[in-house]
């Protein structure tokens, strides 16, 4: 099924309108070989399922990072954590030797976790769907850990941060 959108919505508008959303800032990262470091950032990156655990994210198909990054079969989203916008300003760019001074670790799948991050959650591919001018990529998650900060945002074209107070939850982890 093809989706259409009505023409009165053009890209200045859709941006505006949507760029009221604040979202995450997501680095997806990877190795192909022992030096060969690769990384771009998304913005649209959500959980999808508890059982089992499943992690969803959309990257624009016409970048240059994610068919490279597809053909490795493992990933790792690194949530990029309030003062990493220079992270995120270098994986942004088009090229090679986006990690030069970027400090990073690595995970239990080879793959780079960014030193810093608010979260990393390493996957495999398990799906991958064209949909617009984006694909979906679905991953299984093998391993998570929780970093230090607060998640980066991304709202109507500038970085931001959290600054509101979590909700109460039980003791079951819901919210209250």
């Amino acid at each position: 099924m093809e989706i259409t959108a009505p023409t009165e919505i053009t890209p200045a508008h859709y941006r505006k309108v949507l760029g009221r959303l604040p979202t995450g800032v997501v680095a997806i990262t990877g190795v192909n070989g022992e030096e060969d470091q690769l990384g771009l950032i998304v913005g649209t990156f959500q959980s999808l399922s508890l059982d089992p655990p499943l992690v969803m994210f959309c990257v624009d198909k016409s970048s240059s990072t994610w068919p490279k990054l597809r053909n490795l079969q493992n990933f790792t989203a690194n949530i990029l954590s309030e003062g990493q916008v220079e992270v995120c300003r270098a994986l942004s760019r088009k090229g090679p030797k986006k990690f030069d001074n970027l400090p990073y670790t690595t995970g239990p799948l080879g793959t780079p976790r960014l030193e810093g991050a608010s979260a990393w959650i390493d996957c495999a591919v398990t799906a991958e769907v064209a949909v617009g001018d984006h694909y979906m990529v679905i991953g299984a998650i093998s391993a998570m850990e929780e970093g230090a900060g607060d998640a980066l945002l991304f709202k109507g074209g500038a970085f931001g941060q959290y600054l509101g107070h979590p909700a109460p939850v039980n003791s079951q982890g819901e919210v209250a």
